[in-house]
């Protein structure tokens, strides 16, 4: 059947899917975080970029390329975690509220661990192409240890060709981690966000790092 399925050009399940073990990472990197000191490897290179009231940004390369890898914690006070959370979930929302959204569609769900393939086309500055992204997500709420997990990474899919009209983006990694000050539904969160990805422009490296700490910047205001 496993054959059948590549045959036919169907999107296998197997070794795409997000597992337990990469949510568990994920959550980890709040406590890397606060504790550097208990995880020293992982927390060597970051260098601060930006710091406004609401969060500080950081960024440290990625070995073999031009390309950093960044990170974002902040902390708001007026709204509940579990909005700010189905606000990264929604993605009908998203295309009301993010103006440089062309296309965001949920491709298909794992029955088995409810992780989606999502199809992501968003716009970038005149002239260059929009980027077009196909990546698999999983969220998790663990009550017990009061925190909320959403993991993204690319993946490839037999159901969305390459468009010419687009820049397929190969390379793309997010981690989002929320932890309310009391309650899921109580105002008042800390969340941490650890993002790469390769737009594969040919811009500097020092200019393309001011587009994406600029634009991390902004985004996360309109989020």
């Amino acid at each position: 059947s496993l054959m059948a399925a590549i045959g036919a050009g169907a999107f296998v399940w197997d070794g795409q899917r997000i597992e337990e073990e990469e949510l568990r990472r994920s959550a980890q990197e709040l406590q890397q975080l606060e504790d550097p000191e208990a995880f020293p490897e992982q927390e060597r290179g970051w260098e601060p970029v930006m710091q406004r009231e609401q969060f500080r940004l950081w960024r440290r390369p990625i070995p073999g390329s031009a390309l950093f890898q960044y990170r974002v914690f902040g902390s708001y006070t007026d709204v509940t975690p579990r909005q700010f959370f189905n606000v990264q979930l929604d993605t009908e929302y998203r295309k009301q509220w993010d103006s440089l959204v062309l296309k965001l569609d949920v491709v298909e769900r794992d029955p088995a661990t409810g992780s989606e393939v999502i199809h992501w086309v968003t716009q970038f500055p005149y002239p260059m192409y929009s980027r077009d992204y196909v990546y698999v997500r999983r969220y998790s709420v663990d009550s017990d240890r009061n925190l909320m997990v959403l993991v993204s990474r690319a993946v490839e899919h037999p159901g969305i060709p390459e468009d010419p009209e687009h820049v397929r983006v190969r390379s793309y990694e997010s981690h989002m981690v929320i932890r309310p000050h009391r309650g899921f539904d109580e105002n008042g969160f800390d969340y941490l966000l650890t993002y790469s990805d390769n737009p594969q422009t040919v811009f500097p490296r020092y200019c393309l790092s001011w587009m994406v700490s600029s634009g991390m910047a902004e985004f996360m205001e309109k989020l």
